[in-house]
């Protein structure tokens, strides 16, 4: 059995197991989402922490510094290349559709390779609508890292949950008017590993972000 139909099986069978929570909104959290192999081979790509000292609490301060499964990634990378087949495969996207209740038909695969370090922190906020579907998979091992969950808001930003932050664990929503998520600031000793996986419209502008820049899903 080759790498991609181990980690289709394996994704699968996570989607499958998914636990939702209701309130404040959908979200879905995930356990063991690739094979071990596969997720400690993400864990260990050979991509620098950015030396970033405030985010102002936002990713795209720093747009410049960010890392994706690219085109050009793909081609260095075998687990790059393997995991955007398999999340671009028909196989998994109707899973996920049939999950989340989407329609991921035209949209486009985005991942980002996220290192977070020091006094990191994302304000409260709701995704773009150019994000049709968000997931984020942990990666870290570091002593703390449990602690190291996306916090879940109410509309009142109030702090209702914080996602379990375990190794190869993740947590799945669907952007919408209510999907209040953030980081609240606490220090990170070590390093905060996850990639945030999205499908995104077509509308998408930074097309040097995406997997498959040509390739629309369906």
């Amino acid at each position: 059995m080759g790498r991609r139909t181990e980690v289709t099986d394996k994704f699968s069978h996570c989607l499958e197991s998914s636990h939702l929570e209701t309130q404040p909104y959908r979200f879905w959290l995930l356990k063991d989402v690739f094979t071990e192999g596969v997720s400690q081979a993400i864990k260990d790509l050979p991509f620098a922490p950015s030396s970033i000292e405030e985010t102002e609490g936002r990713r795209e301060t720093h747009n410049v510094s960010r890392t994706f499964f690219s085109e050009e990634n793909r081609g260095k990378f075998d687990v790059c290349r393997d995991v955007a087949e398999v999340l671009q495969s028909e196989e998994i996207v109707r899973k996920l559709e049939k999950t989340c209740w989407i329609n991921l038909k035209g949209s486009y695969l985005r991942i980002e390779y996220c290192q977070d370090s020091g006094d990191f922190w994302l304000e409260p906020h709701t995704d773009i609508p150019e994000k049709l579907f968000t997931m984020l998979v942990y990666l870290s091992t570091d002593p703390g890292a449990e602690d190291w969950g996306t916090d879940v808001y109410d509309n009142d930003l109030k702090l209702v949950a914080t996602a379990p932050y375990k190794f190869n664990d993740g947590l799945i929503f669907i952007a919408g008017p209510n999907t209040m998520h953030g980081f609240h600031k606490r220090h990170i000793d070590g390093v905060r590993k996850l990639i945030i996986i999205n499908y995104v419209r077509d509308s998408w502008k930074a097309r040097d972000q995406l997997a498959f820049p040509d390739q629309p899903i369906g």
